[in-house]
């Protein structure tokens, strides 16, 4: 008897990627994939009834799903950030054909497919030991996600996390003169972690040091200034690539967010005691790889007081896979269908 057909997705504000797998034991298939761009349609059903319309015809229809979804899922329902659209689980399964659909939030999903990551889509930052205690992620990108995941005998469960979203506690004098000076310029009382530990938060350490006025004349100070009047420069970008090049105050910038990188790294793994291995994700992940594996990222993640023995014991792992989302809904999907549906 064949496996059933699993639907996978990966969706958000700007675009969905929908793609349909097989599997034989661990091993996932990818049958059919196709992106969509999610302003063109009016909500995800027709969108999905599309997809499964056009599909091979050597393909079966899907019985079990998993969406990734860009925002909280609660009582089976998730609202898009950047789109007007209300989604709830029983109306998407009903109108694919399926027995079962799940939801799922875009970060929270990767927990699913941790365990299941080949090596080409994963580089080990720390060796460590690594056991069935609970897992644990964090991944800098436009904000700062994080998403923990507990073993039970129902098998892996993802808890989703706001953890980016904790207060920013500077380590040092640099640190602390970057959040008083942050808070002035965002005009709030309360600094979170993502405002700095994020691809955005890269823009805001380099706009900070090109305030200073030893970096009047900077090449960068302008580019700087159009990026926070919201111009589409991707500062970001340009701070990471000028750091390579050797530009010394943008490889400053980088370093400094790259210790912070660390330190919220650091943090997660005591909280969540992160004995099944911490990984590190998110947008910028392949392309900071370097940076993670530096002494900057690891060095500050370690430094935990009487607690680094213990950090340095995880295993703590980067992930690189641009289609981790797609491929931790295949495998949640799968958990699906293998429970019969009995999965909550």
């Amino acid at each position: 008897m064949p496996h059933p057909t699993l639907l996978a997705g990966d969706m958000g504000g700007t675009k969905t990627l929908l793609a349909l797998y097989d599997f034989e034991g661990n091993r996932l298939i990818k049958l059919h994939q196709q992106r969509f761009v999610s302003a063109d349609w009016s909500s995800l059903e027709p969108m999905l009834q599309a997809f499964l319309e056009e599909r091979p015809k050597q393909v079966h229809a899907p019985t079990h799903g998993c969406i990734a979804v860009a925002g909280p899922v609660r009582n089976r329902q998730a609202r898009i950030t950047n789109l007007p659209w209300q989604l709830k689980e029983e109306e998407l399964a009903t109108a694919a054909g399926m027995q079962q659909l799940e939801l799922v939030n875009d970060f929270g999903v990767l927990i699913y497919g941790l365990p299941h990551f080949d090596a080409d889509q994963q580089v080990v930052l720390q060796d460590g030991g690594q056991d069935d205690g609970p897992l644990a992620i964090l991944g800098a990108g436009t904000g700062l996600g994080m998403a923990r995941g507990l073993q039970t005998e129902q098998g892996l469960v993802a808890l989703a996390s706001e953890g980016g979203h904790r207060e920013f506690a500077p380590r040092n004098a640099a640190e602390w003169d970057l959040a008083c000076w942050l808070k002035q310029d965002l005009v709030v009382n309360r600094l979170s972690i993502e405002r700095i530990v994020s691809g955005t938060g890269l823009g805001h350490v380099a706009h900070w040091l090109l305030q200073k006025p030893d970096a009047a004349m900077h090449p960068m100070r302008n580019v700087a200034e159009a990026w926070r009047r919201n111009s589409p420069n991707d500062l970001p970008a340009q701070v990471s690539l000028a750091a390579e090049e050797g530009d010394p105050l943008m490889q400053r910038a980088l370093q400094l967010w790259l210790e912070a990188y660390g330190s919220a790294a650091g943090d997660l793994a005591l909280q969540e005691l992160c004995t099944g291995g911490l990984w590190v994700g998110g947008g910028t992940a392949s392309k900071q790889l370097k940076g993670l594996q530096s002494d900057s990222f690891l060095n500050a993640m370690r430094d935990k007081g009487r607690f680094r023995e213990q950090i340095e014991g995880m295993k703590v792992t980067a992930l690189i896979d641009p289609d981790a989302g797609l491929f931790s809904s295949a495998c949640r999907a799968r958990m699906l269908a293998e429970s019969g549906g009995t999965l909550a």
